[in-house]
């Protein structure tokens, strides 16, 4: 019997709470579209990750108990407000900046986990940004990561980025990397 009365008073509890289709549906909509028009947009740049000299671009802001005894790192976090340029040269002209941060997140590889946006100055592209989240096998030549969206020209963008390391300071883990992009996004 008190199984009864707890199963009845469960239930009434649960129906009280349940709203119909409708009132659960209301915040949320369904919009079918007819086919996508894209536009697809190559970029060029090299991202500059400078941890010396008196403005350094990249900071080390946190770290595990087990980061220094690792041969890669692993779970140290960077935060970085890194410069994108037209050529290889930190001096070269400016068209945007990388702000964001990485952590070291292999045990094994030197692997890092990458979460940024690549904000543009320059052009048509002034204003416009798209968000990298992806992992960043460094040691690897050539590697791919994923473009998660985006903003202004690249809005609900998608695409990848093929990296190639230009430069890599051992001693002070300055680095300048080769980025080539594909970025599709709706046509306005």
């Amino acid at each position: 019997m008190k199984r009864l009365v707890l199963l009845v008073i469960l239930t009434t509890l649960f129906n009280s709470h349940v709203q119909s289709q409708d009132e659960v549906t209301k915040w949320a909509k369904i919009v079918k579209k007819g086919k996508e028009e894209l536009v697809t947009y190559k970029l060029e740049f090299y991202f500059h990750d400078i941890f010396t000299g008196k403005n350094p671009s990249a900071a080390r802001i946190a770290e595990a108990s087990v980061t220094n005894s690792s041969k890669n790192l692993f779970g140290a976090v960077f935060m970085v407000d890194d410069r994108l340029t037209v050529g290889p040269d930190l001096n070269s002209k400016l068209v945007g900046r990388a702000r964001g941060m990485y952590g070291s997140a292999g045990q094994s590889e030197a692997d890092i986990i990458m979460m940024m946006s690549c904000m543009f100055l320059d052009g048509i592209y002034n204003g416009s940004s798209f968000s990298v989240m992806s992992i960043n096998h460094v040691l690897n030549p050539v590697r791919e990561m994923s473009i998660v969206g985006g903003t202004g020209l690249f809005r609900l963008g998608r695409g990848y980025a093929i990296l190639r390391t230009y430069s890599f300071d051992s001693t002070t883990g300055d680095t300048v990397v080769g980025y080539n992009v594909t970025i599709s996004a709706p046509a306005e």
